[in-house]
């Protein structure tokens, strides 16, 4: 059987077709293309239409090549669409990095206190979530909350232009602070205390549920006429996860993309006042786990300050750019991630420069150097955040398998290792497709389990290993010190 994986990044997409041969599973990305976000007025949107565009056009050319049994679609989280009751998209969609929900988490915390809130969602207070988003509609009287007769989070909505289906997967769910932990159903009386309406929550459904077949009008495309529709881990973390091979229930995970999702796989949430105190947040995994994740804004960072920084022409490749950084002195300067400047698009490379002066840093002047800064934060971010999920699991991390494209950046990896402390092997890269792919070939009845999917990714693709080396002692305190002098001077857009 063939199956088709659409995964969606916050900064490019693609179509990946894969089969399995009984021992391995073969990859062949038959369409990728970018995700570029659209400005209108002042409000930051995703372009939607562009985006299932490029989805339509993947479908073709992977059922060109042969019958597909099924696809799914997985994406980002928090962002959604809103439909009418005859199932049109409303607006389009509002981009998770808009400033709309600016001061939403203390606005919401006025009526239900911080930690009410997380003891009944175990989502970390971050202002992109849904919740905020939702509560800065209805704080301005938006009346597209009238209109509406069903909320779909992004991945759920192209699963809608897909089927016709208009159902909520569960991992996408467990990222919106809309939901109940331990009910696994929608936090009603929340969003009701707070004045958001709730009659266009849709059903929940559990990854690998099969929701329909391909519209007519995609069915009749060559080699997709029988192609089923099936929601995977519909959030790109849980697909991420289900396809990385995880030697024990010590072994942490990091999900190095755009965003860095740091975390241990667990058998319930972990809601306490340590993860609380953590800022901590607890997603759904699909296998009916949960995932403890430590979210911190990742590439990001290199993302847009490689784009501020050449702006007029095409910019060093990111290997390029990873050389450069490793030509660079150590320890130059250090940032906080997760100060709240960084959340935002534009030039990220100046606010990293504003930063290091405001903290009495050296500046850094060339471009290896600002990029070495960078990493080198993230590593030690990481490293926080692994003491955090001990803290808060009471479980030993003694090792750490980085999948995604971060996993390509050898430097990244490397002083990862040396600042947790702990060994750390890659890949695979496309840990999200195969996650993807995975639950489908297991809806399918190919594939036995997630155990099994793991055991077919970690036979089927290469990995490498990293010992840790040197003492980053001081630079941990440093970078310690550091954060809570930042927290002291900004919010934090991701703790």
């Amino acid at each position: 059987m063939r199956y088709a994986a659409i995964d969606l990044g916050a900064e490019s997409g693609r179509v990946v077709v894969g089969a399995f041969d009984g021992r391995r599973l073969t990859l062949d990305e038959v369409h990728r293309f970018p995700n570029i976000p659209v400005t209108v007025g002042t409000t930051l949107h995703w372009d939607v239409l562009r985006l299932w565009g490029d989805i339509t056009t993947g479908l073709h050319k992977a059922g060109a090549s042969g019958d597909l049994a099924s696809c799914a679609v997985d994406t980002w989280g928090v962002d959604f669409g809103l439909l009418d009751k005859r199932g049109r998209l409303l607006a389009n969609p509002v981009h998770y990095r808009d400033t709309r929900t600016a001061g939403m988490v203390e606005l919401a915390c006025e009526t239900i206190p911080r930690e009410e809130l997380y003891r009944i969602t175990g989502t970390q207070l971050m202002q992109i979530n849904t919740l905020y988003q939702l509560l800065s509609m209805a704080r301005d009287g938006d009346p597209l909350l009238r209109q509406a007769d069903k909320l779909l989070m992004t991945a759920d909505l192209f699963a809608h232009f897909l089927s016709g289906a208009s159902v909520a997967e569960h991992t996408l769910a467990t990222t919106s602070q809309a939901l109940d932990a331990r009910t696994r159903d929608w936090a009603r009386p929340i969003l009701e205390r707070l004045g958001i309406p709730t009659g266009f929550l849709p059903e929940i459904v559990s990854p690998g549920t099969v929701v329909g077949d391909l519209v007519p009008e995609l069915a009749s495309c060559q080699g997709l006429g029988a192609t089923r529709v099936v929601v995977p881990g519909s959030h790109d973390t849980a697909s991420a996860v289900a396809g990385t091979p995880l030697a024990s229930p010590s072994t942490a995970f990091l999900s190095s993309g755009t965003w860095s999702l740091l975390g241990l796989e667990t058998p319930e949430p972990v809601i306490s006042d340590v993860s609380l105190a953590a800022n901590l947040t607890n997603e759904g995994g699909v296998d009916g786990t949960s995932l403890l994740i430590s979210n911190v804004v990742g590439l990001w960072l290199v993302q847009e300050s490689r784009r501020a920084l050449w702006p007029d022409r095409e910019p060093p490749s990111y290997e390029a750019l990873a050389g450069l950084a490793e030509g660079a002195p150590a320890f130059t300067a250090l940032i906080d991630p997760d100060d709240e400047r960084f959340l935002r698009p534009g030039d990220l490379a100046a606010r990293v420069r504003a930063f290091c002066a405001e903290t009495a840093q050296p500046v850094p002047q060339d471009a290896g150097t600002l990029f070495r800064v960078i990493l080198e934060s993230l590593a030690l971010r990481y490293a926080a955040g692994i003491d955090s999920l001990r803290a808060a699991s009471g479980r030993p991390v003694d090792a750490l398998r980085v999948v995604g494209g971060g996993s390509s950046n050898r430097l990244l990896c490397r002083l990862t290792a040396d600042a947790t402390s702990v060994p750390v092997k890659t890949g695979p890269v496309e840990a999200t497709a195969i996650g993807n792919l995975a639950v489908q070939a297991i809806a399918a009845g190919e594939l036995a389990s997630v155990a099994e999917a793991r055991e077919l990714a970690a036979r089927s693709f290469p990995s490498t290993e990293y010992e840790p080396a040197g003492d980053w002692t001081e630079a941990r305190d440093r970078f310690a010190a550091l954060r809570e002098r930042s927290a002291s001077l900004s919010p934090r857009g991701a703790a």
